[in-house]
């Protein structure tokens, strides 16, 4: 083994992983929408036709996409977008669009599947504005974004 290199790691080819992010508020509140969201996808698809997948199954690829950005470190490599508000940006219309279609599966539900499909959609919903109010929080506007002040 090489000097430097950790016990038990894999050389990789130049990529690099923030597997401190999985660990952090944030990584545990996107991997807890990413399991809410994929447990209201399973129980709409046992239950109801495809006005309801369609939605879980779109936000479960935009959340797992935004957890491989973080972990992958690819929002320091992609540095055309301003990455946690695009993140606060899709947390608020996931919630928004979670929060209807969940309201309308509850209040409408002809099987039991449609009923938990909505319940998780709701939960859901307050981990994603949880998700996006701690990241708002840290977004700043007024102040010249730095390199040794990290958003996540």
């Amino acid at each position: 083994m090489t000097e430097g290199s950790a016990k038990g790691a894999v050389p990789s080819a130049g990529m690099e992983y923030n597997v401190a992010f999985l660990r952090s508020i944030r990584g545990v509140l996107k991997i807890a929408e990413l399991v809410t969201v994929f447990v209201a996808f399973i129980c709409f698809a046992t239950a109801t036709g495809p006005s309801y997948i369609a939605a879980t199954c779109m936000e479960f690829l935009l959340t797992s996409a935004l957890i491989l950005l973080y972990v992958l470190k690819l929002n320091k490599k992609i540095t055309l977008f301003f990455w946690p508000l695009i993140d606060v940006f899709n947390s608020l219309f996931a919630a928004m669009f979670m929060f209807v279609i969940s309201m309308i599966a509850v209040t409408n539900y002809s099987a039991k599947g449609t009923l938990g499909g909505g319940i998780m959609g709701l939960m859901a919903t307050g981990l994603w504005c949880g998700d996006a109010f701690l990241l708002f929080r840290k977004v700043t506007f007024n102040q010249v974004r730095t390199a040794s002040a990290p958003v996540n």
